[in-house]
């Protein structure tokens, strides 16, 4: 049954207001990196600031799914940003880089709800047809807290400290949840539920490990020592358990009928790739921004306003476009080769030493294509999904997408931490220094003697532009999988869809609802 327009609108406010909360997180502390390690040092672990966070949201976010689909979606809203708040709270008071990333860490087994809590409940609340509307608006919520974010955080870092950047979340959390609280109704489950507490604690351990072994391989320790072999083989040993366990239980947590559908699998895949090419390079462009271009933490964040700019447009007016067509594929498959063409080119121009301006209008083809491919994806896994599974559904596609983003910031940040390993303690030895200019912050950077100083900026661009080459070999290999895409035409009720003519059903077989 499709709810009442009155339900709808009620809901809407908290729900954008939620939204706001993730969005601002997300992106108001890549400005202030390179100022912590300045505060707190550790360079080598830099990029486990946002990794530790991604790590920790990406695996909580299908067991959020999952018990929103069981107890509903408000009581998972409220736990999701209580945490969330209590790991702020932390994170303001860290007073060494090991705490900010533990309570990081705290901050996002809260964040693992955020988002697709959000996306479920407009699920919910709308048809299939109309919900590219709807995702427009809720796109422009993010792009415009995207472009806050960044630099908000850098005007906080430049005005107060970088400390604030996570005190910030506490009065817009409070506000979103009286909202949710208010405007989303409860639904009382109607029978016993089992959770798939094992299948969680095995997501858990799987993408630990894979993350570790990316982190530390090459810069910890060697590719092949024991501790990276060992970090991968648990990884293997974690999810080929849980695939066991995913196919015994009642109620999993990752449902493997939904690999039945071709339309879920490349979804998810190009989804996972995608993240892992475009986050990685725009949590280090600030970096670029900052050394490379000379620009203070506000003037970064501001740098980075252009992809949320092309974001919001390509996602509001894609979304329009998909509820009137109906279809999904043309879109996606456009918007992904033109981020994939940016990438590319953005990758070409750190290495050359190009201008800012050059790079200003690459971001913005960036956000175009970004703005037609994530939003449209989400809504074709929702399409081809029955409502029991919506919640699981949608937190798979966050679970990939967050997955993509955690390796690809640990796969970027172990090779810049790798070049600059290599690089700088030649230099500094060289120079009386000692190999402490690996852990140096910006201001430190920048009083250093002129030799010295074109010489680290020198293993700096070395290091980004080789990352940023990598992301864009990945988005290659997304657009190429993007091609599979079938063009299945959206529903227009909130029903239970029919298996598609000549595909996969998402029932496996012998189970019974």
């Amino acid at each position: 049954m499709r709810p009442s327009t009155r339900a709808l609108w009620i809901a809407l406010p908290g729900l954008m207001m939620t939204l706001m909360l993730a969005a601002l997180d997300q992106n108001i502390v890549a400005t202030a990196l390179p100022r912590i390690v300045g505060d707190l040092g550790g360079l080598s672990h830099l990029s486990w600031v946002v990794t530790a966070f991604l790590v920790t949201s990406t695996t909580t976010t299908p067991l959020y799914g999952k018990l929103s689909d069981i107890y509903g979606r408000r009581p998972a809203f409220v736990v999701s940003i209580l945490v969330f708040l209590v790991g702020s709270a932390l994170c303001g008071q860290a007073q060494s880089m090991v705490e900010l990333i533990l309570f990081r860490a705290v901050q996002g087994i809260g964040a693992g709800g955020l988002f697709t809590l959000t996306q479920t409940a407009v699920g919910d609340l709308v048809e299939p047809r109309q919900r590219g509307r709807y995702q427009g608006m809720f796109v422009a919520i993010f792009a415009v807290c995207s472009i806050a974010g960044p630099l908000l955080g850098g005007l906080i870092t430049d005005a107060l400290s970088w400390r604030w950047i996570f005190y910030i979340n506490i009065p817009v959390g409070l506000l979103a949840l009286i909202l949710i609280c208010t405007g989303l109704r409860h639904r009382r489950p109607s029978r016993t539920h089992d959770i798939d507490y094992a299948g969680a604690f095995l997501m858990i351990v799987g993408t630990g490990a894979l993350l570790l072994m990316l982190s530390w391989g090459g810069v910890e320790y060697p590719w092949f020592s024991p501790e990276i072999i060992g970090a991968a083989a648990l990884a293997v040993a974690a999810f080929s358990a849980m695939i066991v366990v995913e196919r015994r239980v009642a109620e999993p947590i990752l449902p493997l009928h939904l690999f039945n559908s071709r339309i879920f699998v490349i979804a998810t895949l190009v989804l996972g790739l995608t993240s892992m090419a475009m986050f990685s390079m725009l949590v280090f462009m600030p970096m670029f921004f900052q050394l490379l271009l000379g620009a203070s933490p506000s003037r970064a964040g501001l740098m980075i306003a252009p992809t949320m700019v092309g974001f919001i447009l390509s996602s509001v007016i894609g979304g329009r476009l998909v509820s009137k067509t109906g279809r999904t594929r043309n879109f996606v498959v456009t918007g992904l080769g033109l981020a994939t063409l940016s990438t590319i080119l953005m990758a070409r121009t750190a290495e050359t030493a190009s201008t800012g301006t050059l790079i200003e209008g690459l971001l913005v083809t960036l956000g175009l294509g970004l703005g037609l491919t994530m939003p449209v994806l989400t809504i074709a896994v929702q399409n081809i999904v029955p409502r029991a599974d919506l919640g699981v559904a949608t937190a798979a596609t966050a679970y990939f997408r967050s997955l993509g983003s955690a390796v690809g910031v640990a796969l970027s940040g172990t090779i810049l931490t790798a070049r600059l390993t290599r690089d700088l303690p030649a230099m500094s030895a060289d120079q009386g220094q000692g190999p402490s200019l690996l852990d140096a912050g910006i201001d430190r950077i920048l009083s250093l003697p002129m030799a010295l100083h074109e010489s680290v900026i020198a293993a700096y661009r070395d290091g980004l532009s080789v990352a940023f080459t990598t992301s864009a070999v990945i988005a290659l290999a997304a657009f190429l999988i993007v091609l599979l895409l079938p063009d299945q035409p959206l529903r227009s009720d909130t029903a239970q869809p029919e298996p598609a003519s000549g595909s996969a059903s998402l029932e496996p077989s012998g189970r019974q609802r």
